[in-house]
């Protein structure tokens, strides 16, 4: 057996659309869910983040993933996300998981500004 490649398919809120992203979930997990199961897919799984959603899914052929992606089914709830244009991330690979914005720590300054220069004559 193939090892498994996993896409991500993120679904970002938006302030103008008229459903949340966890909406769009609620109302095409079922289809989505469904034909993930029929379509040979070894496994999915869904991550709620503040931002929107991100469901995960799992085929160990490529070929799998393409005939999934292009179903009718799948095609419309895609279509379906609050924003189509910039709030959906269809990729390969785990998603959604860097986490909240940090911002980094100052780190210790280099010492060689702290150096003694020799004074002018």
């Amino acid at each position: 057996m193939d090892a498994a490649d996993w896409w991500s398919i993120e679904v970002m809120d938006a302030e103008h659309a008229g459903i949340s992203a966890a909406s769009w979930r609620a109302a095409y997990e079922q289809a989505l869910s469904e034909s993930l199961v029929t379509n040979g897919a070894v496994g999915w799984q869904w991550f709620e983040h503040s931002w929107g959603v991100v469901l995960e899914v799992s085929f160990t052929r490529e070929e799998s993933w393409r005939q999934w992606r292009a179903l009718p089914g799948t095609g419309a709830a895609l279509d379906a996300v609050p924003d189509p244009v910039a709030g959906l991330l269809v990729h390969r690979g785990h998603g959604g998981a860097s986490g909240a914005y940090v911002p980094r720590t100052p780190r210790v300054p280099p010492a060689a500004d702290q150096v003694l220069l020799p004074e002018p004559t």
